[in-house]
This record gives structure tokens, sequence and C-alpha cells, in this order.
């Protein structure tokens, strides 16, 4: 009768809700949440593709399994999702493994399949009252923890399979070897199905790839109360008697109710699960489907602005400020004057001056790093303030430890609470503690012309070499690191890079370069020897669809590209597959009106979207307000 472990949930209604999945009571209420939204998803072809594409991946090389899934996915239709459940096959194995552990993202794909299953529990429900019994080992601390819950509630996280053939049951118990730290137990749950107000149950021995079966299988998540545990009369297993929940307690039920109205108040969707997500405490989860719904929408979908916001929010509680602000609604606009932050005071070396500004990257919502590279230091500056503190170098151009000669880029990783550095002058990379009172560097890579820098999840170090005119990726420790972007020389074929100069790396560690002489950015995916054209290639020019010395550059999670046309004086906007770009600030000629920039190098925006641009030839940094999106 039993084929898997036994994983559960508990519930004390005097306790409350919980909070979190830490706390008893809200594993419990939050897995029947999940159960309940999963169930409510639409299920898609792409879905269905990840799912066979995941079975035969992880089927690889079992023949057996493998004509099995070929059978399912010719002959599978929702009236047979019982006969394969019941078969001893990949899909009662990886569901039930997947339901056990909680392993949601394959929940999410099995979705459809536990919809159908549950769809033919309704239609073929017990008409009458049952007692059902079911044979099973339970670890001694398992048994101990329910006894301290009888009068209380448990809910089964995996389908629950049993028999009204005492007998049978029996002959499993006494099948077992009992040992030290494993008991023998028999539940005994009493159903009656004018009582199953949410979760079906049914006989489904006709349904059944075995007739004889004689079983009852009750709905994942299904709701039982504990009534008592005692030694049977021979002393041999424990009696667990249980009873279906008919709804009769009023707490449990007025959570449950108010839990799952909160995400019915919309339609549901991938943006729904992730907000559950994130409740739940799993917040790379929840970003996962929100990229995911993200990539489904239009970019016009109005949707995408609340989703963003979602992100955003999500970034800003994790600290994670570098994905916050890869967000940004596909119809934003900026307002056309800038705010100076930093700097405009004229070219100088003081604490509130800068001198050819390159690079930025955002510290925290309020607070930016500006690589000063012609005072030849990293300076931060906190947004309101009127002068910067200088973090690295400062002591004027030279290759001391405590120096920095002629820096371009900069990025914090935060792992090792460090700055990495381009110290283009001195021909190396530094890492650069950010403890109080660290005078000086530490070399990771010489003897390299570098200019940009990057870093992706994984903390694997991007750098583009403008002397060998290629990208390298250098892992934790490496200093040969592996070409990921040109490497065959200078030139124009999209196997070669031109001057590479600012990076940008997405989640599919896809690299994306702005190549100075070239002029144009190019994307290099994760082992390609030959890029993708994403803007620019047409020469040094000033149309939409040329740029004159591109510099830094962004790319947000839709795969729109923004980028410092630092000879044109502006900054464009090409969306995905675009052929030309759009103005977003500037283009108003070389000047230091609010509506104008000189020379504007590296970029970057915050958690709200606002721009923050490398005026170099102004020696500022100005800020341009994202506008209300609609």
């Amino acid at each position: 009768m039993v084929r898997e472990p036994l994983s559960i949930n508990l519930f004390t209604p005097s306790a409350g809700a919980g909070k979190s999945t830490t706390d008893v009571n809200g594993k419990f209420l939050f897995s029947q949440v999940l159960i309940d939204c999963l169930l409510r998803l639409k299920f898609t072809q792409k879905d269905m593709k990840e799912f066979m594409e995941f079975c035969k991946q992880k089927f690889e090389g079992d023949d057996e399994e493998l004509r099995n899934l070929r059978e399912f996915e010719e002959d599978y239709s929702p009236n047979k999702a019982l006969w394969w459940y019941s078969r001893e096959s990949f899909f009662y194995k990886t569901l039930n493994a997947a339901l056990r552990t909680q392993e949601i993202h394959l929940m999410f794909l099995f979705r459809a399949f536990i919809s159908d299953i549950c769809r033919q529990l309704e239609s073929h429900h017990i008409q009458q009252p049952v007692r059902a019994y079911r044979g099973q080992m339970l670890s001694s601390d398992e048994l101990k923890t329910l006894r301290g819950y009888c009068d209380q509630f448990l809910s089964v996280n995996s389908f629950f399979s049993t028999t009204v053939d005492y007998r049978r049951a029996l002959s499993v118990v006494n099948a077992y070897n009992a040992k030290a730290g494993v008991e023998c137990v028999m539940f005994q749950i009493d159903a009656d199905p004018t009582m199953a107000i949410a979760k079906p149950f049914a006989d489904i021995s006709s349904h059944s790839k075995f007739k004889d079966g004689e079983e009852i299988l009750f709905m994942l998540g299904t709701i039982f109360r504990l009534n008592s545990i005692n030694r049977s009369s021979e002393g041999q297993f424990w009696i667990i008697q249980m009873t279906m929940w008919n709804g009769d307690e009023d707490d449990l039920k007025q959570i449950l109710m108010t839990m799952k109205q909160q995400h019915r108040n919309r339609e549901t969707n991938l943006q729904t699960l992730g907000k559950l997500l994130w409740e739940m405490g799993k917040p790379d989860l929840a970003e996962k489907y929100f990229i995911r719904f993200s990539k489904k929408l239009r970019p016009d979908d109005p949707l995408l602005v609340n989703l963003y916001i979602d992100l955003g929010e999500l970034a800003s509680q994790n600290g994670d400020y570098e994905k916050m602000i890869r967000n940004i609604p596909a119809n934003a606009r900026w307002t056309q004057n800038g705010t100076t932050i930093a700097g405009d005071h004229e070219t100088g070396s003081a604490t509130h001056q800068l001198y050819g500004p390159s690079g930025l990257f955002f510290d925290n919502d309020q607070t930016i790093l500006i690589v000063d590279c012609c005072n030849n230091r990293i300076v931060q500056w906190k947004l309101g303030d009127t002068k910067g503190q200088v973090v690295a170098g400062g002591h004027g151009p030279g290759n001391r430890s405590d120096q920095l000669n002629f820096p371009t880029d900069v990025l914090i990783d935060k792992a090792t609470d460090s700055f990495i550095i381009c110290d283009r002058g001195n021909r190396r990379v530094l890492q650069w503690s950010r403890c109080r009172g660290t005078t000086h560097g530490e070399i990771l890579l010489n003897d390299i012309n570098c200019y940009g820098l990057a870093m992706d999840d994984q903390r694997c170090l991007y750098v583009s070499d403008t002397d060998i005119h290629q990208v390298r990726r250098y892992q934790i420790g490496d200093i040969n690191g592996t070409v990921v972007a040109g490497g065959f020389g200078f030139g124009t074929d999209l196997d070669r890079l031109n001057q590479p100069t600012y990076l940008f790396v997405d989640r599919q560690q896809a690299v994306y370069v702005s190549e100075y002489y070239n002029h144009r950015v190019t994307k290099w995916k994760k082992g390609a020897k030959e890029a993708t054209l994403v803007a620019g290639g047409l020469g040094s020019g000033n149309t939409l669809a040329h740029f004159s010395y591109p510099g830094g550059l962004f790319v947000d999670t839709l795969g729109a590209i923004y980028v410092a046309d630092t000879n044109n004086n502006r900054v464009m906007c090409w969306s995905k597959g675009a052929t030309q770009g759009t103005v977003i600030v500037g283009g108003n000629g070389p000047g230091k009106e609010t509506n104008q920039l000189n020379g504007p190098t590296g970029l970057s925006f915050d958690q709200h979207g606002n721009l923050y641009i490398a005026d170099g030839r102004n020696d500022r940094i100005q800020r341009f307000s994202i506008e209300k999106t609609y």
C-alpha cells in the first residue's frame, strides 16, 4: 500500500496564523494557499515542453522510463490522470518526490496533471462515509511530534493513498521489520463525503492500472483532525486515528478563507504566485516567477509597471541594488532637464569637485560610486551631499598600492565587501576592501589594458582588454580567464571587437560590449564564438541608427539597451530587435545647460528608474528623473 514516506504539516488553532514558513502554523497555511494558487494557474504549451524536457533529462539512459515518456507524450489525456498516477513510472515517482520535498518549480510544472487528478477524484467521489487504513513506517521523532498534536490538525503534502481493506493494510505493517528509531503505525481514517468541503477523495480502483487495489485516494493537502494515537492491543504497532476535517473549526476555516481570498482578488497569474512565494520567505523563487511573467507580457502591457515595482521592492528588501535597477517599464520617459547631484564646480580635485568622471556604480539607493578618472580616485557620493568621500586612490597618479592611474570602471563585490577597480593606466585590476581605514588595494589581475568591468550572479568577473580586443571571464581565484567575446584581433566582423570598453552581463551570462571604434554594441551569448549586433554598427554618425563612440551601457529585463552615445552627447535606448534607437536624454549639442550633455561616459539607474550620467567633459554627474508611466 505505501510506496513513499509521509510528509505532513501541522496546525494548532490556538496559535493563530503563522507569518512565515519557519512557523509551524505558517507552513501549514502557506502549503494550503500554494496548492490553491497552483491549481488556478493556466498551463501553457511552453510549460508542457519544459516539463517533458525535464523528465527526459532526469531519466536519460533509462530506456523503460523513456518509453513511458514517449507513451505519455502521445497518449496522455485528463481522463487518464489517475491511471498514470497509479502506474509505477516516472509520473508517480517524480510527482510524489516533488510534493514530499515541496520542490515548488516541479510542482508548478505538474500543476495541470495535479488538477486533472483532482477533477477525477471529484467526478468519482465516494457516496457513503468510509473508514480507510494505511500501513506506514515513521521515525520515532516523527511519532513523538504527532503525539503532541492530538486533537489538532494535520495536512498531507502529497496524495494520500489508503485502503478500505484492514487486512491488506495490516499485512503492510506486518511486513516491516522494526528497527531502532523506527515505529510501525496504522492510520485509521474516517471520512464522510458530505463533509469534504475542500479536498475530494475517491475509490480509484476502477481507474487504476491495478484493478484489485481497493484504493482510496485523498487529494493532496487534505486536512485531518488527529484524534488519538495509541498502541494496538497486541502492542505491535501504533494506531493513529484521524477524521477528515469537516470545517467545524471556525478559527482554521476563517484563516484559510482570508488567506486564499487575498490571492483571489485578481486574476491568478505568475505575479500572484511570485507574491505568495515572497510571503513564504522564498525571494529567489518569487523573482524567478516575476521575471518569467515579464517575458510573457507585451512591452506596452500595463501589468509590467506593477511587476517592476514588485521586482524593485523585492531586490530592495534583499539589499540587492544591482538587480533592483534592471526593471524599467517599456513606456518609461525621463525628464529632459537634469539635476546635478555631484561635481559641477569646474574642474578640480577638491572633494566637491570631479575631473573627467567615467564609470558609475550604485552602492544602494542613496549612495553612488564615481570613477573620478583624471583625479585618479574612486569617490563615494551620498545623494543630497555637497561633497564626496574618497574611498580609493586620491594620492596622485602612480603605481603604488595606494595609488590609481586613470581608472575607468568600478563595481562592488558584496561577498567580500570590496571594490573591484579597473586601474587602466597601471594595466591592472585591483580589489580594495571597503573596511574603514583601508589605504591600499591588492592586485587581482596584472598586465591587462582593462577598461570595463562586470560581475555575474555567480561572482565571475568580466574584464574588457583594449590591447587584444577581447573580453575575458575570471572565476574566483583564476588569473588566466576564459575568452567570452572577441579573441581574433580587431575588426568589424562579428567574431571580432575593436576597442571594447564598457560591459554588461545579463542573468543568462550573455555579455554586451560597447565597441568604441566600431561604433556599436554587440551581444555575445554564453559559449558563442560570434556576436549578434544589437545596436549601431553603421560607423560613426548622428542619426538614430548610429553611434559616435558609445560608452556606458545597461540592459533591462526586456532586453532594451541603454547606451551613452559619447560624441553625440546623448543617451540612447534601443528596444530589443530594433534597427534604430530613441534619444531619451541629451541630444541638444554639447553644453552645460540642464538639457545638455558633453561627452557622457558611464550610466546607471537607481531602483526607481531614475537615470544617472557621468557627464565627462562637464565634470559632473547628472540625474534625469523618470516620469510617471502608464
